[in-house]
Formats: C-alpha cells, structure tokens, sequence
C-alpha cells in the first residue's frame, strides 16, 4: 500500500477493510480500523437540536467505510488508531453526547458526509492485541494497553458530500482545523462554531 493510500483511512473489522489517516507514522500517516458493532433499521425523524460539550471531525474512505456504512450498523468502534495525539483526543476529550462530522477522505469529492454521536467512553482497541492483525501492537499490554477506539453511532447523512473545496471556499470556515497545512489528524476538535456552519451547510441550508 503506497503511502498516498495510508494518508487517510479507516477499516471495518466485519466485512471490508478502511483505512483512516494519522499524522506522525512513518508514511506521515497511519492506519485505524472502524468494526459494526451492532445492526439495526434506520428510522426517519427530524432533524435534531444538538447540545454537545465537544465536537470532533473523524475521516474514512468511502470505498472502504462510509457514512452509509454507519447509516447501516448504526454504531461502530473506531478501531487501528496508531497516532498518539488521536488516541489522546479520544482517551482524554471526548466524551459521551460529543458530535462528530464525519468526513469522506481520498474521496470524488473528499468532504463531510453526515453526523455522527460519541456513544461511549474509548475502549482497549482488540486489534492491538490480534497477531493476525496489521494493527497489532507486540508492545501494547492488556493490563495497561497502549491503544483505544473510540464508540460511535449514526445520527445524520447529509443529502449530498459538502466538498472540501467548498469548505475552504467558505471564509467562515477560517481556523479550522481540517483546513491547516499538514493536518492528517484522522481524529481532530472541530469549534462548535464550525461545526453549525457545516452542518447547516451540509443540509443545503
């Protein structure tokens, strides 16, 4: 896998492969895995008013995890996450109720494709221990273990992708971190802010 590939994607442990990327590997990007936790019917309401404490951008190919994947588990555990600043945002600032705008990495377009909920606190990731897994970590200790994922579950598909260029278009959009030079955080804050100017974008509003 060439190192453009890895910049940016995450993977399902169920069915297919995505890779989610970070900042600081080797290839200036690393792996994460997303795995279906559990599956249920999508049901049809309005759209919400959000109270959150926090809100988070995630990133994953389409191709190999999408929103419409989320759409369909319902919830997932946001495995592979080998970056420590990610596993930290996760470790140490999210919490449960935080929103999170999930973004369609090396995508035609690459942008933001919905909503998602943090569900529950970050977990010991299993693949960290899985031999057989690209993610195993010899080094990492059950008893204290090295990396987390992350629970999250759907909350909103937006009608169509809010591109990225339209993202770096919109001026309000200004210091954002998604927008900064070099950022490959597949895990990253987002202002509350930015976050209502992209939702309500993303809704075609």
């Amino acid at each position: 896998m060439s190192a453009a590939k890895r910049a940016a994607t995450a993977k399902p442990a169920a069915a297919k492969k995505a890779r989610v990327g970070q900042a600081g590997s080797k290839s200036n990007g690393a792996s994460a895995t997303v795995v279906a936790v559990k599956k249920a019917s999508p049901k049809k309401s309005a759209p919400p008013v959000f109270a959150s404490t926090g809100f988070w951008l995630m990133k994953s190919e389409p191709d190999v995890y999408s929103i419409d994947d989320l759409a369909r588990d319902r919830r997932t555990g946001w495995e592979g996450v080998r970056n420590h600043q990610a596993r930290n945002f996760m470790r140490d600032s999210m919490r449960v109720g935080d929103l999170v705008l999930f973004y369609h990495s090396n995508a035609e377009p690459s942008g933001i494709a919905g909503i998602a909920k943090v569900r529950g606190p970050a977990i010991p990731d299993p693949t960290a221990f899985d031999a057989k897994s690209a993610y195993f970590d010899p080094k990492s200790d059950r008893d204290d273990p090295t990396w987390l994922m992350a629970q999250i579950e759907f909350v909103e598909r937006f009608p169509a992708v809010l591109p990225l260029e339209a993202v770096r278009a919109e001026r309000r959009f200004e210091g954002m971190a998604l927008l900064a030079r070099g950022q490959r955080l597949s895990v990253q804050p987002v202002s509350k802010t930015h976050f209502d100017l992209a939702v309500r974008l993303g809704r075609g509003r």
